[in-house]
């Protein structure tokens, strides 16, 4: 099989400082207003309540946007990603905020090696994480590793019915084209651009990635000693993932089907504690 790590990570090394420079991501913004909070990090406000004091990892953190937001809710927050340039444009980020974050290169399955397993009260996962991971069961390892005993994982992601809608088909109609359930083989894509506005080129274009169920994911963390504490299905997401006209955008950033969005759930807040 082709070096899915390899790929992945060339991918994003070339799209971090892109990303950066982007409106979507506010970097500007974050440095100018010191009570900046990234559209993701205030969606989870209401679940994840309190974390002041708390001390706090961030798995494929990217650029820091939501790491930084997170320590700016006073958790005393580390942010680990595979990729290089993410990590360099995060501790530029933090540092032009003055947000005290400690930014550590390193694979998602490396975590409880280069960090101190064991002392974590809150391992944060946002969204757009898991797919690029082919293992959920290794990830909920590694999740049980870093959680202090009490301690809670707090995870919003796509959830895996969207990841399986081919987004290709033009049309009001929402069709199943990709597996919903994780897969020995990555789904491969080529695609030119990426999820911000750039007029940016980008020669690395292909990427690999996995789905993984709703049950893959309960099953896995359960398996490792961790009990489940909330599962809420939302009706939004903070990008527009379909064809131009199925969805549309609110108020607080988050995009919303048109058309019946009854029919299927975008994202998910798993909350799970370490017994």
């Amino acid at each position: 099989m082709t070096d899915s790590l390899g790929v992945n990570r060339r991918a994003w090394d070339e799209r971090a400082p892109v990303h950066a420079a982007s409106a979507d991501y506010g970097f500007d913004e974050f440095i100018r207003e010191p009570e900046h909070l990234s559209g993701v990090v205030r969606f989870d406000v209401p679940l994840l309540g309190d974390i002041r004091g708390q001390r706090g990892v961030h798995l494929q953190c990217h650029i820091g946007t939501d790491t930084v937001s997170l320590a700016r809710l006073g958790a005393r927050m580390t942010g680990l990603d595979f990729s290089s340039a993410s990590i360099e444009q995060a501790r530029h980020l933090a540092e032009s905020c003055g947000t005290a974050v400690d930014f550590v290169e390193a694979e998602v399955y490396q975590a409880p090696e280069v960090l101190a397993a064991g002392s974590f009260d809150l391992v944060y996962t946002g969204i757009g994480a898991l797919c690029w991971l082919p293992s959920i069961a290794r990830w909920a390892e590694v999740v049980a590793r870093l959680l202090a005993p009490g301690g809670r994982l707090f995870l919003r992601e796509g959830h895996p019915m969207l990841w399986a809608v081919d987004e290709a088909v033009s049309t009001e109609r929402l069709v199943i084209g990709y597996p919903y359930f994780e897969t020995a083989e990555p789904i491969v894509f080529d695609e030119p651009g990426t999820y911000v506005e750039t007029d940016a080129v980008l020669e690395h274009t292909v990427s690999h990635s996995w789905n993984h169920g709703l049950g893959e994911i309960v099953s896995a963390l359960l398996a490792n000693g961790l009990a489940i504490t909330g599962l809420v299905e939302h009706r939004s997401l903070p990008w527009n993932p379909l064809p131009e006209g199925q969805m549309a955008k609110d108020d607080d950033g988050e995009w919303h089907l048109v058309s019946h969005p009854e029919r299927l759930p975008l994202t998910y807040t798993l909350q799970a504690v370490r017994e």
